[in-house]
């Protein structure tokens, strides 16, 4: 902290914010390369890290095994919930103030390398970005920087973190646009980048320069094209399917309060899926692999179905990568909600990569065209995400960048903008963003709304309004008034309850009349008011405002208990102060 005071003595913010963004893409570089390496350890110490030598008894086994450990370390020594990473990172930026906690930075890479490393079947790109995302959020503490420069920071560790962990630069910068960062300026988009290259740097000297399916491509053919618009809306219909469907299932499951019986319930649940179908165990990069390769065959010699399907049988094959495609799903929701910790970015992937292959090979069984399926894999990878996540730039650009070039932009910009525009007509936010959006905590590209949603009506309450009794008489009123400096008297009873209101125009003409002390009742004169909850969300309280015409309403526990009153003006001078904060330069 001394360190940090010093240096902003002879560093303006700004120059320090592009210092700061190289060092936390540093450390967001890190810990993606660390976290890749511990799943490989674990793998490595359990099977050898060749999947193709399990054992088919270790398929149900291992990953249930991996959730209660995961689950074990949460539970006892973080204490803490860290699952859906990318979730809790909108949720500090909206609710505090871009604050992360400090375990953030290792407890999530500990239990994610032990869900995924002993089979769970989730991503580690979720738990890396609430990673990245909580090592610029302490850095910029640390240093002492405004809430604006403390959330650049914050998404530089996220930016950081999807690049080093994709060797994607340009696909972490765009996550943290599309989905994080809802009010980005060239100012902001500096650090970004630096964070982003810096990680990738670190990502490439650490783990080599080659691309992640660097000959996977196949050039791209204009014929083709009916087929990609067809894939994007597919995409679509599977994305919604997928969001809902992961929703529901985690809702449901989290009904059951005792963890270690909702763990046993998904454990043998997720043991059974996978025992069924291979393709469901881990992260599913094997199966992408070996798909792109042109060897979908690899991804079916273990398993009871896979070991009744033939070679030759191509309906089979399909039905079987299309049962994958959906199963996907409830697998991720069986691993989160068990107790691991992990997201839906690598689920949300693989599934598109399913869903390619599925489609690639039906045109080609019908003989309806010959289009390459390992093209189609990697299109429909960008075309769930970018229905999914609803960030179809990212979607393009991620894909585009892990193939090591641009043979594939056009289709790619076909089939995710399709895919897009097909989840929006029924499902306007993502599957990182729904659940936030229902509670009226979400930040969006609305400035307005944004702004709206960092007020807190709590830091907002008043409470120099002298309360009285309506069971009191004038007398004791006037005795009240003398006292004050408010011309509004809150209403209430016994019990604290809010009932109304008595404002001092309705007892001026009786207050200079003593005869009246002792014959008018405070429930004679109060008047009925409009109340606000102090957990509603302050654009609710706003329309009140706008409703009511009212400078100033009462504020209420969820019991009715009077709390204060809250103030128009205030909210006003709070909402241009923290206008200037969430926009950027």
């Amino acid at each position: 902290m001394r360190f940090a005071a010093a240096l902003r003595k002879y560093i303006s913010e700004r120059n320090l914010l592009l210092l700061l963004s190289v060092l936390v893409g540093l450390g967001s570089g890190l810990a993606a390369v660390v976290l890749k390496k511990l799943i490989e350890l674990i793998q490595h110490l359990l099977f050898g890290g060749n999947l193709a030598e399990i054992h088919w008894w270790l398929y149900i086994v291992l990953p249930g095994v991996g959730m209660l450990l995961s689950m074990l370390l949460v539970k006892y020594i973080v204490k803490d919930k860290i699952g859906h990473g990318v979730t809790k990172v909108l949720l500090a930026i909206s609710k505090n103030e871009s604050h992360i906690r400090p375990h953030n930075i290792w407890s999530s890479i500990a239990a994610s390398s032990l869900t995924i490393g002993f089979g769970g079947s989730v991503g580690a790109e979720a738990p890396i970005v609430y990673t990245g995302a909580a090592i610029g959020s302490n850095v910029a503490r640390a240093f002492g920087l405004s809430y604006k420069n403390i959330t650049i920071l914050l998404g530089c560790g996220a930016a950081g973190a999807v690049a080093g962990i994709f060797k994607a630069p340009m696909a972490g910068v765009l996550f943290t646009f599309e989905i994080l960062l809802f009010n980005l300026s060239m100012s902001s988009i500096l650090p970004l980048l630096l964070s982003s290259v810096t990680a990738t740097m670190v990502s490439y000297f650490v783990l080599g320069d080659m691309v992640t399916f660097s000959n996977s491509v196949v050039q791209f053919s204009m014929r083709n094209i009916p087929y990609y618009i067809i894939l994007g809306v597919f995409c679509g219909l599977i994305s919604l399917y997928f969001l809902r469907t992961t929703l529901k299932a985690e809702d449901m499951l989290r009904k059951v309060k005792k963890p270690f019986t909702r763990w046993a319930i998904c454990a043998a649940s997720l043991g059974f899926l996978i025992f069924m179908f291979p393709p469901l165990f881990g992260e599913g990069y094997t199966s992408l692999t070996s798909m792109l390769n042109k060897n979908a065959m690899v991804a079916l010699e273990q398993g009871f179905i896979a070991s009744l399907i033939s070679p030759d049988n191509e309906w089979a094959i399909v039905i079987f990568f299309a049962a994958v495609t959906l199963l996907k799903v409830l697998a991720t929701a069986f691993t989160n909600a068990g107790g691991g910790v992990g997201g839906t970015f690598g689920p949300t992937l693989i599934t598109g990569a399913f869903a390619g292959f599925v489609l690639a090979r039906l045109v080609n069984i019908l003989n309806l065209g010959a289009v390459p399926e390992e093209n189609f894999v990697l299109v429909g990878m960008a075309g769930l995400m970018a229905g999914v996540m609803q960030a179809p730039l990212t979607a393009i650009f991620l894909i585009a960048e892990i193939t090591g070039g641009y043979a594939l932009l056009f289709p790619l910009i076909i089939t995710s903008a399709i895919s897009y525009a097909t989840i929006r007509t029924t499902e306007q936010y993502s599957i990182y963003t729904k659940r936030i959006a229902a509670s009226g905590e979400l930040l969006t590209h609305d400035s307005d709304r944004a702004v709206l949603t960092l007020l807190k009506l709590s830091d907002f309450i008043e409470t120099d309004f002298i309360p009285v009794r309506v069971d009191r008489n004038l007398r004791e009123l006037t005795d009240v008034i003398a006292h004050s400096n408010r011309n509004i008297f809150p209403v209430i009873d016994g019990k604290s309850h809010f009932l109304g209101i008595v404002y001092l125009d309705d007892v001026r003409q009786y207050m200079f009349r003593p005869e009246f002390y002792d014959k008018i009742y405070i429930y004679d004169i109060l008047k009925e008011s409009d109340s606000v909850l102090v957990s509603e969300s302050m654009e609710s309280v706003m329309d009140k405002f706008e409703t009511t015409g009212a400078w100033n309403l009462p504020v209420l526990d969820k019991n009715g208990i009077y709390l204060g009153f809250v103030s128009k003006s205030k909210i006003f001078s709070s909402y241009r102060e923290q206008l200037q904060q969430v926009s950027h330069d």
